[in-house]
């Protein structure tokens, strides 16, 4: 038996857990000259992180077990509640950062029917506090350890590419996190990519092992301007998964209120954002569409990328979409404030840059055949479409018969 399974075993015998002592030597010391994770950060440089330290005890309450990863506005944690002998993951923002904004986003989410269908595939929070730290406060949120994410299944797989059936059950799902982001808390997501579609963690023995593994094998790690930077450590991979859970509400808003500002991943920008016309829940159904090419077919839909490499334009996506889709309807032109760059009075492309040829849904798709690729097809399109009314609903896609067909 483990030594960490002794300590739990021992410490559901004694009532709350107690605290671990984490060695404070042994760990490899990273080199000044290589940047290691959040340091390549601005935020990292103005000491707006959070120097939080593997053993530290938060809130009183939570000790921090290991990193599990990081970003531009927040570090990522394993911790256990003391209390309660749970693990969860505890996401440190920066000050002055999305924090307060996310937290909010997250009490929203939480005032829904939790008897919706689309709730258990929704990441929530269990618990929120802000640590004082210099004259600022750093939100925290606690959530449910989560494994990993559709990206880095995707990647475990040697075609890089989720399987049709792994396809379906995640997507069936997700839609079913989207219709109660819509219909029950009026939230629009506006960041839907594999990143942020994870998996559910169902064998705790995981946990117990990563907790072990820090404890025998100290995480690497510097110090930078006093600031701790610890590198991140991974979860093994599970026997089997739990549901898959839609996350990361950083970027989400109210759907009904009015808005055209500039929103999602570039490659998966919908027309509506494209044109700065006013947008809402279609956005994210396109996202999906557009992101099912990269976790299907192994390949981005859209790039947008000008010949020659000059980096992501609107118009070269835009041109993309018209070969695909063909020329936008004059209504949609209508509502936007930038369709004037890229198309006439009359609603012809400007020629600006020429619309690539040869491109189609039929001629991209490559592993389906037969009646079973002109369904997928057909549910594509119920998401891609120019006009955002013409879209499908997630609850309508749930029914598609693609998605509801056995293989």
């Amino acid at each position: 038996m483990t030594s960490l399974l002794k300590w739990a075993r021992t410490a559901i015998q004694r009532g709350p857990s107690p605290v671990v002592q984490f060695p404070t030597s042994g760990f490899k010391v990273i080199k000044p000259s290589q940047i290691l994770e959040e340091e390549r950060f601005e935020q990292l440089k103005k000491g707006n992180y959070y120097p939080v330290n593997i053993g530290d005890i938060l809130a009183s309450k939570y000790q921090v077990i290991g990193k599990l990863g990081f970003g531009t506005t927040s570090t990522v944690w394993l911790a256990r509640e003391l209390e309660s002998r749970q693990y969860v993951t505890l996401k440190v923002y920066t000050r002055g950062g999305t924090g307060q904004r996310e937290v909010q986003t997250y009490k929203a989410l939480s005032q829904g029917d939790r008897s919706h269908p689309g709730y258990a595939h929704v990441r929530t929070a269990l618990d929120t506090f802000t640590i004082p730290h210099e004259g600022s406060g750093h939100h925290c949120l606690v959530q449910k350890p989560m494994w990993g994410s559709f990206r880095h299944l995707m990647y475990r797989n040697p075609s890089n590419r989720l399987s049709e059936d792994l396809l379906k059950s995640g997507l069936k799902q997700i839609f079913l996190a989207l219709d109660y982001l819509h219909t029950e808390c009026q939230l629009v997501h506006t960041d839907i990519k594999g990143d942020n579609i994870l998996q559910e963690l169902e064998e705790m023995s995981i946990l117990d092992r990563f907790t072990d593994t820090e404890i025998k094998h100290p995480s690497a790690r510097k110090s930078v301007n006093n600031m701790p930077v610890y590198a991140s450590r991974r979860f093994e991979l599970p026997q089997r998964f739990g549901r898959a859970v839609l996350s990361d509400f950083s970027s989400a808003v109210r759907g009904d209120e009015k808005r055209n500002h500039d929103a999602q991943p570039t490659i998966y920008r919908s027309p509506e954002v494209m044109l700065k016309a006013e947008w809402s829940y279609p956005v994210d159904i396109w996202n999906v569409g557009a992101m099912i090419w990269d976790l299907f077919e192994g390949k981005h839909m859209f790039i947008g990328i000008e010949p020659g490499g000059k980096g992501y334009s609107t118009r070269m996506h835009l041109a993309e979409v018209i070969s695909i889709l063909g020329s936008p309807p004059s209504d949609l032109l209508k509502r936007g404030e930038r369709s004037h760059e890229f198309f006439t009075k009359d609603g012809e492309w400007n020629n600006q840059i020429n619309v690539p040829r040869g491109m189609s849904l039929e001629s991209s798709e490559e592993r389906l055949s037969g009646r079973n690729k002109e369904m997928f097809l057909k549910f594509m399109r119920g998401m891609l479409q120019w006009r955002p009314e013409d879209r499908k609903t997630a609850k309508q896609l749930l029914k598609d018969p693609w998605l509801d067909s056995k293989m």
